[in-house]
């Protein structure tokens, strides 16, 4: 079977020559970080990790998104980590976008390559290794576990995208679909990790507010996305950073697949602070 594939390939530094203008962006509402922002400089080593460089995309900051980080990953062959997560109360989902690697919980090893897709509960005893000649690429998100008084802590999910069942949203022949991997019957989870596809031309017929806040990666194709009241093009390896309630709706004009990964909390009372 043929692996998906994603885009993945970051770093690299424009040419002198290159124009300042870019599509990146930061409002009080949502951020567009471009692919072509995501260079060798802004990139972070982390603690207790080999071989490893991260771009970090989203954290939580007050008065923006607040509920999760989320980390490009580049491990090189040979790197890894037997200390990935410093903080016991962080819960994982890992993504792979290219390559192949090997993640250990609890004791048990699986090999995960391009299109896997991990989900670590807090506290997990869990390392990550690649073992293989060539670096590996994956999206880490992170977001401390909300535990619920009478609801077990929810078990840890390896799958690939091949193995979920893409479900086609109503009335919509096809056009908007959505690949989950977590589900959401599943109320011990406090967050979802989906892939939403669109097919030339499929849309968000309407402003999606919501509660939900929202990291997508686009994984492939371009489109044109409404932010507020903005219209932004985005295209494979742009990622989009949406607080809670910011308006949203896409519109999909091909010639391809859009396709782009998707984070959102979910199954859990707001905080009354």
């Amino acid at each position: 079977m043929t692996d998906p594939s994603y885009f993945s390939r970051l770093g690299g530094l424009p040419a002198q020559t290159e124009l300042l203008s870019s599509k990146a962006i930061f409002t009080t509402a949502y951020a567009i970080i471009p692919r072509t922002v995501m260079t060798d400089i802004v990139t972070s080593m982390l603690p207790h990790w080999e071989k490893t460089r991260a771009w970090i995309i989203s954290r939580p900051m007050t008065g923006f998104s607040e509920t999760f980080a989320q980390y490009i990953m580049e491990v090189e062959a040979g790197g890894g980590s037997t200390k990935p997560e410093p903080d016991l109360r962080a819960q994982a989902a890992l993504f792979v976008t290219e390559g192949r690697m090997t993640v250990e919980i609890d004791g048990t090893a699986h090999d995960l390559r391009t299109g896997s897709f991990a989900y670590l509960p807090a506290g997990s005893n869990w390392s990550l290794q690649n073992r293989g000649s060539e670096p590996v690429r994956f999206h880490w998100i992170r977001k401390t576990f909300q535990s619920v008084e009478g609801l077990q802590a929810p078990p840890p999910i390896v799958t690939h995208e091949s193995e979920q069942e893409m479900v086609s949203m109503p009335d919509t022949e096809g056009r908007w679909a959505t690949t989950r991997f977590i589900d959401p019957a599943d109320i011990r989870y406090d967050m979802h990790v989906n892939i939403v596809t669109f097919e030339p031309g499929g849309t968000i017929p309407f402003m999606e507010t919501h509660v939900m806040e929202h990291g997508l990666y686009v994984l492939e194709g371009k489109a044109v996305y409404r932010l507020n009241k903005d219209w932004v093009e985005v295209e494979a390896g742009d990622f989009m950073w949406l607080r809670a309630f910011c308006p949203q709706a896409c519109y999909a004009g091909g010639p391809g697949k859009f396709r782009y990964l998707l984070y959102k909390d979910v199954n859990r009372h707001v905080a009354l602070w």
